[in-house]
Order: structure tokens, then C-alpha cells, then sequence
């Protein structure tokens, strides 16, 4: 296997490795910088207009990770409109590609991976592949090219919907917009009245999913895949507020050994899928449904890594990074990950809605610690395999004074905390006692006519969510 650093370079030009996606998700996960730095590369990085502000002090500051970063690109684009990134990252490459011998593309975030999969197919750099990178972007196109893992659905196309479809499958249907992440715009319709309610809220620019709503449990696969081959595969099992709520938030991640049931059968499904796409190298995330028929459908998946802290989790289990093995893949050198030791989990605790006051935790040498929407997270480091269960970290993403609504999307949840164990069963209590120990305190909304009053979460007592 020979790397894109040994390969025949222009003697003048030095060598770069183009990173994109949303700054914050970047500079999150420091290894990849870390990693292109110590290989003496040049780091570009294309990213959205939003984060002008925040990129550019981190640039100047020497203790932030964004120091490393040797250019900087802001394009302009939406996630709710098809390839609306494509031109501003296309035109990026091609100014970097005058003054720097591209070795390495990879795209650390959502909204970029189609435009990143074209500049590497352009220059010759390692990617998922074309196929790959377009189908993981869009939904509906993942419904043509896998319809074999896919739930029954409709496809209502921008100025050609129809608010009284009846969809083939029946009721209850579950209503998703395309191009959009983070669990954005997903509800639940259980009749005709409610599909046309949600279809009525979303902009007529966008295109519509109303798929049939698959029950059973969820679970997400994480590949890493080089020249073609998954070299590793794992199982995260999901919850979301589905049990509770018509909307699918995610609430809990949990990476476990090889006993979790219908692991087997999601591996083998997860393969056909990687194949039918030809996908061909980096990191895939795949989110299944296991029916109580044991058939797995497919969710979705993403060319990507997987969001929140799943790849903490997989830190967390099997002792090693992730991200040193993605840039590896990138660069054409040999990659793998050893297979989970322990058992660990990413719980996101529910809220009253309101103004937040304050998260507290009960624990003897662990404090919340803030990562906010523009803040690093502190790292996580793994323990021993045979460690007792074990509380690593409790973070919160919203500052106090802050409001925080009910939960319809991933940015509504106020707090999480990182937990492993040797055993499952011990990963289990634990998780019960760190949920004793959280308190949330919000003032809740005001109602007409009734005053408002100090609510507390993650306690379980009368009057908490």
C-alpha cells in the first residue's frame, strides 16, 4: 500500500491535507490535526461562513487547536438545499490546489461530504468514492440505490407536494426532510390530519421523506474501510425519545462487545450496504432498525464519522482512538482498530423546558464541565480493561440563563454524561446511580395565569421531567 505522501510530488509545492465540515466539529476532535501536523502537513480547511468569527481567533491563539491550521475557506451554503456547498468547496481546492500538492480530503462533518468526495476524485485522493459520497448525503437516494434495506416510502419533491398523500404502507408514517441532520424536522404522523399538519411546516423548497415507521430497536454501525474492505466494524445500540414523544432525539449511545444480540446480522446487512455503494475508503455511520422479525431496514448513513460522542465511546472500549485510523485511511497507510474490551455509554438526560439554571452532580471527583455549542470538549481518556465502572465526564451544552425548549432536535439537550464498565451489567447500575446524582434546574415556562416554578431533572422525584 503506498501513502499519498510517498507518491511523486512537485518539487516547490508543499504537501497539504484539506479538512472540512463545521470548525467546532474539527477542532472537537484534535487528533485529526494532531495527526496531519506531526506528518509535517499542511492543514487547509473548508468550512461554512458562520464560523468566520470564532475560526479566526482560534487561528491566533497558540494554546487553541485551530492554531495548527495553516488556511482557512468560508463557504456559504444550507443543509436544507441539495449541493448548495458544492461550488465554494470546489473553488477552494482549485485555489489550493495551485500553491499546494493535495495529498489527503476528508470530511470531519455532514454537510460537506459530497464536495469533498468530488475534489478527491479530481485529484486522486482517497475517498468513499463518488457513488458513496452523493448517495450518504441524500436520503432519498439512498432509498433508490438500497431499496433492498429500506422501509416502504414516498418521495414528495419540492413544488410537486401533495399534503393529502396516502401513503401505500399506512399509518403511522414518520416525515423526514432530505438534507437535513441532527434529527432535524424527523416526527412521527399517525393519521392523514397529522402528515398534512407537519407537511404544511417545511419550506416547498425542500424534498420530503414519508417513510413507514419501523419499530423495533436502533442501532448504529460504525465501519472503517480501506481500499474497499472493512478492516473495522462496530455496534452502537441507540435510544431515543420515540417511546415517549413523536420526534427521535437521540438519548442514549451505548458501544458494546460482540454479544449484543442481532450484532451478527447488522454486520452482515452493514457489508451488502458498503458493497451496493462501493464504498472504498474512510469512515462509514450507519443507522439501523432491528424489527422483531430480526429483519434490520435501513435508517440512514452517513460517509462521516458519527455525531455526539460515539467515537469517545469507542475510545472508551476499546482503548484507542478512532481518529488517528480515519487519517490513516485518508493518507493510504495501514489502519485498524482493536475490538471493545468494556462496555461504554453517552446518556443525554431530559429536561424540564425552561430557563436553565444550573447542573449539578453528586459525585465524588467529577464535576459538570461546560462544552457549549462554541466550546472544545475536554478530553476523555479510556481506562484499563478489567477498571471498575467507572464515570468519566459530565458535560452540558447549554449555559445557564439559556433557554431550553422541548426536545425536537439534537441542539435542545442540555447535558450528558460519559459512563464504562467491564460488564454490562455493571454498565447498567452505574448508569442508575449517575442518573441519581444529576440535577437539572430549570424555571419553567410561564403558563397563563399560574406562576412560574424551579423544575429539576435527573433526579427521580415528583416534579422533575
Amino acid at each position: 500500500m503506498t501513502s499519498r505522501t510517498d507518491r511523486g510530488r512537485p518539487r516547490g509545492k508543499p504537501a497539504a491535507f484539506v479538512l472540512t465540515g463545521s470548525f467546532l466539529a474539527i477542532c472537537r476532535a484534535p487528533r485529526y490535526l494532531s495527526e496531519l501536523a506531526a506528518r509535517g502537513l499542511q492543514i487547509l480547511v473548508i468550512t461554512g461562513s458562520g464560523w468566520r468569527e470564532q475560526a479566526e481567533l482560534g487561528m491566533k491563539d497558540p494554546d487553541h487547536p485551530a492554531s495548527a491550521i495553516a488556511d482557512i475557506a468560508f463557504v456559504d451554503g444550507s443543509v436544507d438545499r441539495d449541493g448548495s456547498y458544492t461550488p465554494g468547496v470546489v473553488a477552494a481546492a482549485r485555489a489550493w490546489a495551485e500553491r499546494y500538492e493535495l495529498v489527503g480530503a476528508y470530511a470531519a462533518g455532514e454537510t460537506m461530504v459530497e464536495p469533498t468526495a468530488l475534489v478527491a476524485d479530481a485529484y486522486a485522493l482517497r475517498s468513499p468514492g463518488l457513488r458513496a459520497g452523493r448517495v450518504c448525503r441524500s436520503k432519498y437516494l439512498q432509498r433508490l440505490y438500497l431499496a433492498e434495506f429500506s422501509p416502504a416510502v414516498e418521495v414528495l419533491v419540492p413544488g410537486g407536494r401533495d399534503e393529502s398523500v396516502s401513503p401505500a404502507a399506512g399509518f403511522p408514517v414518520v416525515v423526514k426532510p432530505a438534507t437535513r441532520h441532527s434529527s432535524s424536522g424527523v416526527a412521527t404522523a399517525a393519521d392523514r390530519d397529522e402528515l398534512a399538519a407537519l407537511l404544511a411546516g417545511y419550506p416547498e423548497h425542500e424534498t420530503i421523506l414519508v417513510e413507514q415507521k419501523i419499530t423495533g430497536q436502533e442501532y448504529s454501525v460504525e465501519s472503517l474501510v480501506q481500499d474497499g474492505e472493512i478492516v473495522f466494524a462496530g455496534v452502537t445500540r441507540k435510544e431515543t425519545t420515540e417511546h415517549h414523544a413523536d420526534t427521535f432525539v437521540e438519548l442514549a449511545h451505548t458501544v458494546t462487545g460482540p454479544a449484543e444480540p442481532g450484532r451478527d446480522v447488522l454486520l452482515s446487512a452493514n457489508r451488502r450496504v458498503l458493497e451496493r455503494l462501493g464504498f472504498q475508503d474512510g469512515i462509514a455511520h450507519a443507522e439501523w432498525r432491528l424489527a422483531a422479525d430480526g429483519r434490520p431496514y435501513l435508517m440512514e448513513i452517513a460517509a462521516r464519522p458519527p455525531g455526539d460522542g460515539i467515537t469517545a465511546l469507542y475510545h472508551l472500549a476499546t482503548g484507542q482512538p478512532l481518529e488517528p485510523e480515519i487519517i490513516r485511511i485518508a493518507l493510504g497507510e495501514p489502519a485498524g482498530c482493536p475490538r471493545p474490551v468494556r462496555h461504554a455509554r453517552q446518556v443525554y438526560l431530559e429536561h424540564r423546558p425552561g430557563v436553565l439554571e444550573s447542573v449539578t452532580v453528586d459525585w465524588p471527583g467529577i464535576r459538570a464541565q461546560w462544552a457549549g455549542e462554541g466550546d472544545l470538549w475536554p478530553d476523555v481518556a479510556p481506562g484499563a480493561p478489567h477498571d471498575p465502572p467507572t464515570l468519566r465526564a459530565v458535560f452540558v451544552q447549554k449555559a445557564p440563563g439559556t433557554h431550553a425548549g422541548p426536545l425536537r432536535s439534537s441542539e435542545d439537550r442540555v447535558a450528558n454524561f460519559l459512563v464504562d464498565a467491564p460488564t454490562a451489567a455493571g454498565l447498567d447500575a452505574l448508569e442508575e446511580r449517575v442518573r441519581a446524582a444529576v440535577t437539572i434546574r430549570t424555571t419553567p415556562d410561564e403558563v397563563p395565569g399560574q406562576p412560574g416554578r424551579s423544575g429539576r431533572s435527573g433526579r427521580s422525584e415528583e416534579g422533575e421531567a
